[in-house]
Formats: structure tokens, C-alpha cells, sequence
């Protein structure tokens, strides 16, 4: 499914739609190019989760950990792993088992990241403008079924 996202209010209504199907243990693989809207997308989630105050990108933390009402999230940034052998000194594990895992880069996660996942890929179309292609895997099949952009 190809949704277009021309503006900021696009990316937060995406996000709105999506925290429902939210449950622990989920991956939510994030792609995209630099400056493709992964980061505004993520803190977007995190704000519809009830996150306030500052939600910094963990580019250079490599992960940053959010509490929320019915769970934890774990925000990675992988773009500056060398090695999927680096996630085990990020609580990878841990993340996965314990709460919600928003990663961007996820292809440096190798075979580490979950088959059970939604991938959303941000890129520009033809013209220029921003859209989310997402890809659907595992339980997420069932749950996106009748998602409507």
C-alpha cells in the first residue's frame, strides 16, 4: 500500500491510525533515505503515545527509551552500526521482548530484525512528493487488512 504523505499533518494522521494496532513485542522497521521522514514519523508515534517534552533522534545514542501507557518503546538509529553484532550491547533482545521497537536503518540489523513486522519505506514519487509504501508481515498481514489511508 502507497500512502502519500504531503505534509507534516499527513505524517501525524498516519501515525494516529497506526498506534491502535500497536502491541508489545512489535517491529516497526522504518526506511527511507536521509531526510525521508523517518525520525518526523517516529516522533510523531511517539507523540500520539503520549510522549511530551523533547523526543531527540538517537542518531548519536544509537537508541533512546520511551515509557507510554501500555508499554516501552525502544527508538533505534542503526545507521552508525558497524555490525549486527553491536545490537546486544543496545539491549536489542531485551527491546524486542519488552516492548514496541521503532528502528531506523533496519537492513544494518541484518538478520537480527523479526520477520513479524511492519516496514515502512518514506521516499519521494515522481513528483517530488513524499509517501509511505508499507509492507506487511506476520500478524501484521491480518492487522493492516483493513487499514484505509
Amino acid at each position: 500500500m502507497i500512502l502519500p504523505l504531503p505534509d507534516l499533518t499527513a505524517t501525524e494522521k498516519l501515525a494516529q491510525r497506526l498506534v491502535p494496532l500497536l502491541r508489545n513485542g512489535d517491529t516497526v522497521a522504518l526506511e527511507g533515505t536521509l531526510g525521508a521522514g523517518k525520525t518526523t514519523f517516529a516522533r510523531a508515534l511517539l507523540r500520539v503515545l503520549g510522549i511530551v517534552g523533547e523526543v531527540p533522534s538517537p542518531t548519536f545514542t544509537l537508541v533512546q527509551l520511551y515509557e507510554t501507557k501500555n508499554f516501552g518503546v525502544s527508538h533505534f538509529d542503526l545507521y552508525r552500526l558497524k555490525s549486527s553484532n553491536e545490537l546486544d550491547e543496545l539491549g536489542w533482545d531485551d527491546a524486542q521482548a519488552e516492548g514496541v521497537v521503532l528502528v531506523e536503518w533496519p537492513e544494518r540489523a541484518g538478520n537480527r530484525l523479526p520477520n513479524d513486522r511492519l516496514t515502512l519505506r518514506f521516499e519521494m514519487d515522481g513528483n517530488g512528493e513524499r509517501q509511505c509504501a508499507t509492507e506487511t508481515r506476520g500478524t501484521w498481514q491480518e492487522r493492516m487488512k483493513d487499514f484505509k489511508p
